[in-house]
């Protein structure tokens, strides 16, 4: 009888050491009230990464949130030099993560996620010209330009300079010459390619149903060493990288992209680099055939 007494207390002590006490309800409050944490919260688009989803132009971009920018600090782009400068926008930005922050005049600086500015790296290279930068860096990268001749500082568009007034005729010039004398035939020569500074080669290497492995290699067949790199292409075939060694991939739509990682970022001027990787594929596997190192077209070996 003793047993059972103690017994009872014991669960009865134990019962009231471990049921949790009632909590408080606040008059007028249907829900307990919790402490506001940052998740959920809403931040500002500047310093952000967005993605690009499409190009209007070479200075206007459409994010992915369906946000259309302009570019600051950028003229429009040249009608001669137009095709070329959208291909060059799309190629550098489309699926890419950038960073946007507005100015004052409505339009947006826009960086890359290695930290590159698009507008400068844009006139560096002669797709567009500067507007609106009395000084810093974009009055310099245009002069480089147009003292290399890049983009639309050579044929055909030899930088959009108006032609020089015709020097006034004295008398004696204004004789038309002899009938007998046969006009000059003009030639025109033809517009020439620019200069590549990058060879790519794309080789499948294996292929099993629904998957292939590929080998690419890039060389800098400029004169100068290439420091940070990031090599672009556009599957034709509905391709997908699913892994990928010697560079960190990135994929968005049919346009993959390879950046260098720590280990070898830097490819010395005739120099090459090696990239590895497992793919994915629907139907044929088609080799791609245009790459971009930094932005800049590559021939194809």
């Amino acid at each position: 009888m003793v047993r059972k007494c103690l017994l009872v207390v014991l669960v009865s002590l134990s019962g009231a050491c471990t049921a949790a006490p009632p909590e408080p309800v606040t008059p007028g409050r249907t829900t307990p009230w919790t402490p506001p944490t940052l998740v959920n919260q809403q931040a500002r688009a500047q310093g952000v990464l967005h993605f690009v989803r499409d190009v209007v132009d070479a200075r206007t971009v459409e994010l992915a949130d369906g946000t259309t920018v302009r570019i600051a600090q950028l003229a429009a782009p040249a009608p001669c030099w137009a095709e070329d400068a959208l291909s060059f926008a799309r190629t550098t930005l489309v699926s890419s993560a950038v960073r946007v922050s507005p100015v004052l005049s409505g339009d947006v600086h826009l960086a890359l996620e290695d930290g590159t500015d698009y507008a400068l790296l844009a006139v560096r290279q002669g797709v567009l010209r500067a507007e609106g930068a009395d000084g810093g860096l974009l009055p310099t990268a245009e002069v480089e330009a147009a003292a290399a001749d890049r983009g639309l500082w050579g044929p055909p568009c030899d930088g959009q300079a108006a032609a020089p007034p015709a020097a006034p005729t004295s008398p004696e010039t204004t004789t038309p010459p002899p009938a007998t004398t046969a006009p000059r035939p003009t030639t025109t020569a033809p517009p020439r390619p620019p200069a590549r500074t990058c060879a790519v080669a794309y080789r499948v290497t294996g292929q099993w149903p629904g998957g292939f492995q590929a080998d690419v290699t890039v060389r800098n067949t400029d004169a100068a060493p290439v420091s940070g790199w990031n090599v672009r292409w556009t599957f034709p075939g509905g391709q997908a990288v699913t892994e990928m060694w010697n560079a960190a991939s990135r994929q968005y739509g049919a346009t993959a992209s390879a950046a260098n990682v720590h280990y070898n970022a830097q490819i010395p001027a005739g120099g090459s680099v090696r990239i590895g990787f497992n793919g994915s594929v629907r139907g044929e596997n088609a080799v791609p055939d245009a790459f971009t190192l930094n932005g800049r077209p590559c021939s194809v070996e």
